[in-house]
């Protein structure tokens, strides 16, 4: 850009960081601080999604706007509530909405390039692909692949399009992508619903390497229960839009 140039609208809008958050007293205050030294980002607002713990407090304490869900309502409840907040507080340029997980500590900075894309307006919606993810023992986390195999055949089926990462909570979205998704699907339904929805309205989407790590589910039986409630909300939104694949591509 030359000394004469001025910025895109885009370019001049700034960030606002939502993260949905239950019972991440241990992590929040950590992924706040990460996030606040992402370029760009000048509001981070963390949604108290019913915590028993001092959530709302650490984050608090971190330098985030906190609003807090009395019950727990689900993340797509968060992700709107989160993105309210924001609008609330917009002036004439509403902001770009970046939404990250509460459990990413000090890697949230690596989301940062979710960001240009959106501000280039090379995308309306990106979604970060995160590198192999392994728990604390040194152990591959994650199951089968079988949940991501349903969400990523049936936004295929739905748009052509098949991410190499659907179920990924990392994104950064032009508020008009964001408002063109609500009501979002409920539960871990979320993210496919948004590909879908967005994919079928012409919005871009785009899928961008970042360098995050979060709280990795195992092959427990807490691990096989979590990945039961992922498929079968997934299967719901699928089913809603009239995108579940035939189940011999299961």
């Amino acid at each position: 850009m030359s000394g004469n140039d001025q910025p895109s609208v885009e370019q001049q809008r700034a960030v606002a960081c939502v993260i949905p958050a239950k019972d991440e007293a241990a992590r929040i205050a950590a992924t706040v601080d990460a996030v606040r030294k992402i370029v760009g980002v000048d509001l981070v607002v963390v949604v108290d999604d019913g915590s028993t713990d001092g959530t709302s407090e650490e984050a608090e304490r971190a330098g985030a706007v906190v609003v807090r869900h009395e019950r727990n309502r689900g993340k797509a409840a968060a992700m709107e509530t989160g993105a309210a907040e924001v609008a609330r507080r917009d002036g004439a340029r509403p902001r770009h909405l970046l939404f990250l997980d509460a459990d990413l500590t000090d890697t949230a900075t690596g989301a940062e390039p979710l960001i240009a894309p959106v501000q280039a307006g090379q995308a309306d919606m990106t979604i970060g692909t995160l590198p192999a993810q392994v728990r604390a023992d040194g152990s591959k986390a994650g199951g089968h692949g079988f949940v991501v195999r349903l969400a990523r055949d049936g936004i295929a089926l739905a748009t052509g399009w098949a991410p190499e990462q659907p179920l990924s909570g990392q994104r950064c979205l032009t508020r008009a992508a964001f408002d063109a998704a609500v009501p979002l699907a409920s539960g871990f339904g979320v993210e496919t619903a948004l590909s879908i929805d967005l994919g079928r309205k012409g919005f871009r989407i785009l899928e961008v390497p970042i360098e995050v790590r979060h709280r990795a589910t195992g092959t427990d039986w807490r691990g096989q229960l979590h990945r039961g409630r992922q498929f079968l909300h997934v299967r719901r939104a699928l089913a809603a839009r009239s995108a579940l694949p035939p189940r011999k591509a299961l």
